[in-house]
Formats: structure tokens, C-alpha cells, sequence
């Protein structure tokens, strides 16, 4: 028999969490579990995620249309509606809106594949999907092409959405996906990310399939010969208009030909730099001479 009341329970202690890692600021996010084929549990729509009781929230059929509960719906159960009914194996979503996770979303910047080992086993390829308003079905639609082939999936200027068999879980992933993204904005301000060399990464990705993870990358292993070839989803940045620009992917470790040549702008940047400092230094110079 299922414990309804304990799901609402677990349900408000993730959306404390949510709240407290500043995952969702003052009414944002929402999370659902489902309960049976036709009935959902979701967070109320405008009701922050820290401060939720059970009573708080509602139920939902599989058509989005509310069946019980005091407070109205979230307004983007729609998402996890389309979720549910295209993925037999999940039964929880978080959505929120994870600060350094969502820079990537809003940046429209692809995030990056092969450079720390944990986000690659535990998470895989993360997709972006293309921007929709918020609660429509156009909205929920725009994770169709992605949602059988990962757990987790960045809305472009929006926000992220994990989904699991179990809460728990759901919400370790975007625990995860944004720890990893804040990592990768910091090593950007110290001057950039190193790629694994591609043999690490094949034995990142069969590591990922031994423990039972499935993932689109896992085709012809063997046969990439690039780190930019671990990005299977890499066909849908157009349409999503994803564009790779603060993390150019490495080349082959094995093909050291392929290596660019420092780029004529980032010289033509330097000696740009240096003729400006030597104009302010003649500048202060006169001034100085000036007032004698």
C-alpha cells in the first residue's frame, strides 16, 4: 500500500534542501512524484519550496488536471507529465533553477564531457533543450528529444529538470550537474579546463555502462577519436541555438597535429594591450611634467 502522506513529507524535505543550496529563490522550482499510473503528487504553484507542509500539496491526473488538494498546482506540471508518460522507469522530477547550471543555460554553452570522472559516470551527456514559455505544452515538448537517452536536462534560460526512480535521487543529480558547473566556471576564470586524454575517456564512459548507466555515447566506443566526439547530442545545438564558446573541446591527445597555433586575434589582442599601457604611462608622464 502507498504511504501517501510520507511521499508529501519527502516531497517538503527536498524542497528544503532545493531552498536551502539556493537551487530555487522565493517561489521558483517545482518537484513531483508519482504515485500510480493516473495520479501524481506535485508541488503548489507561487509557494516556496522551504517552507512547504503536506498539506501543501496536490495531486494531479496524467493529463495535468488537478484532483485534490487546498493550493493550486505548480503551472509547469505539464513537464512532468510528458516526462511520466514517456519514461515507465521514473516516478520523481525535480525542476529548479540551480544558479551555476542555469549560467549554462542562459549562456546557451554546451557543458563540457570528459573532464572530471563523477559528472561523466553519474550524469553523462547533459543536453540543452530549446526555450519555450513556461507552462505551456510547447514548453513540456521541448524535452522529447532528449528524455529517453539521459535523466537530465537543461531548459535554455530556464533552469534544469532531473528525473529518477526515486526523489531522493532525482534531486542528487542536479546536486551533482551544479557542483560540477561551478567547478567549470572557476577553472574558466583561472584560465581554462583540460581535457582527459581520449583513452580516459573511453574508460570513463565503459566504467558509466558497467554500473548499469545507459547512454547514447556508448555506441562504437572504440571508434571516436576525439574528445569532441563524446557529444552525442551535439546535432541539436542548432536547433536550440547551443553554441560551444567558452569551452572549445580539446583535440586528440593522439593526434597532436591537430593542435591550433596560438590565433593571430589573441596576439593582435596583446599588442593591443601594450600599446594602450604605454599611451596611459606617456599620458601621466606629461601630466606630471605638467604641473612642475
Amino acid at each position: 500500500m502507498i504511504d501517501i502522506e510520507a511521499k508529501k513529507q519527502l516531497i517538503c524535505d527536498i524542497g528544503k534542501r532545493i531552498y536551502a543550496k539556493d537551487f530555487a529563490a522565493a517561489n521558483e522550482g517545482n518537484i513531483s512524484i508519482r504515485i500510480d499510473q493516473n495520479r501524481v503528487l506535485c508541488t503548489p504553484t507561487r509557494h516556496c519550496k522551504g517552507f512547504m507542509t503536506p498539506d501543501d500539496i496536490c495531486t494531479v491526473d496524467m493529463s495535468g488536471q488537478q484532483i485534490d488538494g487546498k493550493l493550486k498546482r505548480t503551472s509547469e506540471v505539464l513537464l512532468h507529465i510528458e516526462i511520466y508518460k514517456h519514461r515507465d522507469d521514473i516516478n520523481s522530477i525535480v525542476h529548479c533553477h540551480p544558479p551555476h547550471a542555469t549560467a549554462f543555460a542562459v549562456a546557451h554553452e554546451p557543458i563540457p564531457n570528459c573532464v572530471l570522472p563523477e559528472p561523466d559516470i553519474f550524469l553523462g551527456e547533459i543536453p540543452i533543450s530549446a526555450y519555450e514559455t513556461p507552462g505551456s505544452q510547447n514548453f513540456a515538448d521541448t524535452i522529447l528529444p532528449f528524455v529517453d537517452r539521459t535523466n537530465i536536462i537543461v531548459l535554455a534560460n530556464h533552469g534544469t529538470v532531473s528525473y529518477e526512480s526515486d526523489l531522493e535521487t532525482a534531486y542528487w543529480l542536479t546536486e551533482i550537474l551544479d557542483a560540477y558547473c561551478r567547478i567549470l566556471i572557476l577553472a574558466k576564470q583561472l584560465g581554462g579546463i583540460k581535457y582527459l586524454p581520449l583513452q580516459k575517456g573511453r574508460e570513463l564512459l565503459a566504467m558509466r555502462k558497467d554500473w548499469g548507466f545507459s547512454d547514447p555515447r556508448s555506441e562504437s566506443v572504440d571508434a571516436k577519436e576525439n574528445i569532441a566526439d563524446f557529444a552525442s547530442f551535439k546535432s541539436s545545438w542548432t536547433q536550440s541555438e547551443i553554441e560551444q564558446t567558452a569551452f572549445a573541446s580539446h583535440p586528440s591527445a593522439a593526434n597532436p597535429s591537430q593542435v591550433p597555433p596560438a590565433s593571430e586575434a589573441s596576439t593582435q589582442g596583446s599588442l593591443h594591450l601594450s600599446e594602450q599601457s604605454i599611451e596611459l604611462i606617456a599620458q601621466r608622464t606629461a601630466e606630471i611634467l605638467r604641473d612642475k
